[in-house]
C-alpha cells in the first residue's frame, strides 16, 4: 500500500502514524501478524494487491505487472499499534518499501469501517486524546516536510496533507503529535512498556482501493529512508540506531522485526543505491544451477553508468518477486532447460506444469549475485507454489517490458525475502541478509551498554499483554525496536 514518493501539495501533507514509541530507553517489541495468514490461496488478489502497490510506489520506473503468484500466508504483514492517552489500540500494516506512516481519522469520509480479515477497526480521535496535539504548518516537521515554509501557512492551520498513488486512490489529512506506546526490552525475553511522543497522520478522507473492506486494516506504518518515516524519526530523537531487520515465516505466516543492531545472526551486507527512495541494490549476476544466466550487455558492469545497471528493490511490503522482461526471459529459459522434461501451460500468465516428484530435488536453485560478494540462493520450494495436487507454478513474475530510459529494477517480495533475516543498515548505507529460521530468536545489542538480549516469538491473540515474551510463534512476528539509553 505505499507509494514510492507522495505528492505533496500547499494545503496538505503526509499522513505520519507511528508505533507503541516511548521515551529514552533501551529496546521495545511489537506483534506483528501476516495480513494474509489463514486465507488460504488467494492468488489472484496477492496479484492484485502487487499491481496496485506497485502502480503507486514506482511512479518513475516502468514496471507494469503481469502474471500470478504464489499463495502463501507470508505477506502484507501488519502489527498491532496503541496510540493516546488513554491509549486505544490500531492495526497497521508494516511496509519497508513507503515511508509514511497514519491511521484513519475519525472525520474520515470514505474510511473502511470493516475489515474482511476479522479485525475490529479503530478511528482515531484526536479530541479523545489528552495527550495529542495538532501539528501547524508554521511547525518544523512541516517545513522539512515541504522543504521550506508554507507560504499560505497561518498560525491556525494544521500541517495537512494530499497523497494520490498511480492507481488513482488518494488519501488526505492532517498530522497530530501524541503518544505512542511500545515495550522496551529489558533482558532476555522481558519488556515493560513505556512512551513517547510522536508524529502521525490523521486521514480525513479516502477514495480508491484504500476504501476497500475485504483487507482493510487502519493504516500503514512504512520504514523508509525520509526524514518522515518511522526509522528516521527515533533515529533523529535520539532513540534508536539507524538500523533494523525483518525475517518473515514464510511457513507459519510469522518471524521477527527489530529496529537496532541485530548481533545474531551475522549478516553480511552489499551496498544501498545512493539517492534512491527505497532500499535499491546493484545485481552482479544469475546463475541458475550453477549456471550463468546471459544477460543484456553492461547490465551487470559495476562500471557502467547508474541508469544502465540491473538491480532489486527489497520490499517487505510487496508479496511476489518481479523480474524486467530482458532478465525474465533468459531466466525462464534457463529454469526450464534445467529441469525435468514437463509440459508447460499458462495459467493468468505464469508457467505451470503437472509434476508428482520431489521439486527441490529435480528443479534447479537460482542465485542473485550482489556487490561485495553478496549473494541471495532461492530454492524450488521458494520459488515454484502448488497450484493443485499435481500441478506446480513458476513463482518468479514478469514486470513487463521496459521502456528506453527505464531502470532494470527487479522488485523482490516475500517470495524471496521469507526465510531470510534481512538486515537494513541505513547508517552505513547497506543492506545484507541470510538464510534462518524465522520461528526462533535472534539477539540485539544495546549500543550505549553493550549488554546483548534474546528476544524471541510471540502472539498477537494475546492482545497487547506485551510481558510474555515466551508464547511460541505460530502465526506472528514482533517488532523489536532497538533504542539509545
Amino acid at each position: 500500500m505505499g507509494s514510492r514518493k507522495p505528492v505533496f501539495l500547499p494545503a496538505f501533507a503526509l499522513c505520519l502514524v507511528l508505533l507503541c514509541v516511548g521515551g529514552a530507553s533501551a529496546n521495545g517489541v511489537f506483534r506483528v501478524k501476516s495480513k494474509f495468514a489463514g486465507l488460504g490461496s488467494q492468488i489472484a488478489e496477492l496479484r492484485a494487491h502487487d499491481v496496485s502497490r506497485h502502480g503507486r510506489m514506482l511512479g518513475d520506473v516502468d514496471l507494469p505487472l503481469g502474471g500470478i503468484g504464489r499463495a502463501t500466508a507470508a505477506g502484507l504483514y501488519y502489527t498491532e499499534i496503541w496510540l493516546g492517552n488513554p491509549s486505544k489500540k490500531y492495526y497497521v500494516q508494516v511496509d519497508t518499501g513507503s515511508d509514511q506512516l497514519w491511521v484513519n481519522c475519525v472525520q474520515c469520509q470514505g474510511c473502511p469501517k470493516k475489515s474482511g480479515l476479522g479485525l475490529e477497526l479503530t478511528l482515531y480521535d484526536p479530541s479523545g486524546s489528552s495527550s495529542g496535539s495538532l501539528v501547524s504548518c508554521r511547525d518544523d516537521f512541516c517545513s522539512t516536510l515541504y522543504r521550506g515554509h508554507l507560504s499560505s501557512c497561518t498560525p491556525a492551520l494544521p500541517c495537512q496533507y494530499y497523497l494520490q498513488y498511480g492507481d488513482g486512490s488518494t488519501s488526505m489529512g492532517y498530522f497530530i503529535k501524541d503518544f505512542l506506546q511500545y515495550n522496551q526490552v529489558i533482558g532476555n525475553l522481558q519488556t515493560r512498556s513505556v512512551n513517547a511522543s510522536v508524529v502521525f497522520g490523521c486521514s480525513v478522507r479516502q477514495t480508491g482501493q484504500l476504501d476497500d473492506t475485504r483487507q482493510a486494516l487502519d493504516g500503514i506504518i512504512g520504514f523508509g529512508q525520509s526524514d518522515s518515516s518511522v526509522i528516521s524519526q527515533l533515529a533523529s530523537a535520539g532513540e534508536v540506531d539507524k538500523m533494523f531487520a525483518h525475517c518473515l515465516d514464510g511457513i507459519n505466516g510469522g518471524g521477527i522485526f527489530a529496529i537496532g543492531q541485530v548481533v545474531y545472526p551475522h549478516v553480511k551486507t552489499t551496498p544501498m543505491v545512493a539517492n534512491e527512495s527505497h532500499y535499491n541494490v546493484y545485481m552482479k549476476g544469475i546463475d541458475v544451477g550453477g549456471v550463468m544466466l546471459q544477460l543484456p550487455s553492461g547490465v551487470a558492469d559495476s562500471g557502467a553508468a547508474a541508469q544502465d545497471r540491473m538491480g532489486a528493490i527489497i520490499d517487505s511490503g510487496t508479496t511476489l518477486a518481479y523480474i524486467p522482461e530482458d532478465i525474465y526471459s533468459p531466466l525462464m529459459n534457463a529454469i526450464r532447460s534445467n529441469g525435468p522434461r514437463v509440459e508447460y501451460f499458462t495459467v493468468q500468465g505464469s508457467s505451470c506444469f503437472q509434476f508428482t516428484g520431489s521439486v527441490n530435488d529435480s528443479f534447479p536453485y537460482v542465485t542473485f549475485y550482489f556487490e561485495n560478494s553478496v549473494s541471495m540462493k532461492v530454492y524450488p520450494h521458494q520459488y515454484l507454489y502448488r497450484l493443485g495436487e499435481f500441478e506446480w507454478c513458476i513463482g518468479f513474475q514478469t514486470s513487463g517490458s521496459q521502456s528506453k530510459d527505464a531502470k532494470l529494477w527487479a522488485v523482490f517480495g516475500d517470495l524471496v525475502l521469507a526465510n531470510r533475516l534481512v538486515f537494513y543498515d541505513l547508517e552505513n548505507q547497506a543492506i545484507g541478509w541470510t538464510d534462518y529460521d524465522c520461528s526462533t530468536s535472534i539477539k540485539v545489542k544495546d549500543s550505549k551498554t553493550g549488554a546483548v538480549y534474546s528476544v524471541g516469538a510471540h502472539n498477537i491473540s494475546l492482545a497487547c499483554n506485551l510481558d510474555s515474551l515466551r508464547s511460541p510463534l505460530i502465526l506472528f512476528l514482533i517488532i523489536i525496536l532497538h533504542l539509545i539509553l
